[in-house]
């Protein structure tokens, strides 16, 4: 059994893996951005051997800038790993009764996090300028690459609080896997953090084409947004599910 040092697990749909995790992550100054979406537009775009996982009939879609430390299982954060910035264009499947998050793209300014990504994780990284500066309770974010770019101001608004059981955001937010498509595989990581602490949030988008080539109405108002201030987040490898 792998070791858990962040505490309980009542709170999870199901058991911590029993293969050791690899990697500690924590993720800062989250913004979450959603929007709902038809079934019907939202099957094309995932891989048809993943259940698509909606909530009261919808499918949802997320835009979600943060920053984030990596450091591996039994080493210290390593120089160039304290504060990588990431930008995840993501919605939910399911796969065996296990809900997750599936990735569109993934964006980040680290190079070696790009590589490491596609060749473990099967994930859809890309590598863009990004820049990230707080002013008080405020982040300025920026993502550039080639036909896909996100920049605006973003922060907290209210009190700390959590995601209410049954609720739409606790459905959005409280996934504890994600899949990934490579050849004919399906791929699932298990992850595992306490329950999200948020907040209600302001955005500001000055720029938004993370969605564009998948749907293009996707770019200022989102139906939903909220914020995290620092999340710990264990990373178990990939298994191949089938």
């Amino acid at each position: 059994m792998s070791t858990n040092p962040l505490g309980k697990t009542d709170h999870r749909p199901w058991k911590l893996s029993n293969r050791p995790w690899t990697m500690e992550q924590t993720w800062r100054d989250l913004l979450f951005a959603h929007w709902p979406i038809s079934p019907q537009q939202l099957r094309p775009l995932v891989p048809s051997c993943l259940d698509l996982d909606t909530f009261n009939g919808a499918g949802w879609i997320s835009i979600t800038p943060f920053h984030m430390s990596i450091r591996l299982r039994g080493l210290p954060v390593l120089p160039g790993m304290s504060a990588i910035p990431e930008l995840n264009f993501r919605t939910y499947v399911t796969v065996q009764n296990k809900p997750g998050v599936y990735f569109f793209s993934l964006d980040t300014a680290s190079h070696a996090a790009v590589w490491g990504a596609r060749m473990l994780y099967h994930l859809p990284y890309f590598h863009a300028q990004m820049r990230v500066r707080k002013d008080g309770y405020v982040i300025a974010y920026a993502s550039r690459r080639q036909n896909a770019c996100w920049s605006g101001t973003y922060g907290p608004v209210g009190p700390v609080r959590g995601a209410a059981p049954g609720s739409l955001e606790h459905w959005l937010v409280e996934r504890y896997c994600l899949y990934a498509v490579s050849g004919k595989h399906i791929y699932r990581g298990n992850i595992h953090h306490q329950p999200w602490r948020l907040q209600d949030a302001s955005v500001k988008i000055d720029e938004n084409s993370i969605a564009r080539p998948y749907l293009p109405w996707v770019e200022y108002d989102p139906a939903l947004i909220s914020f995290s201030r620092e999340l710990k987040v264990l990373v178990w490898p990939m298994d191949r599910v089938r």
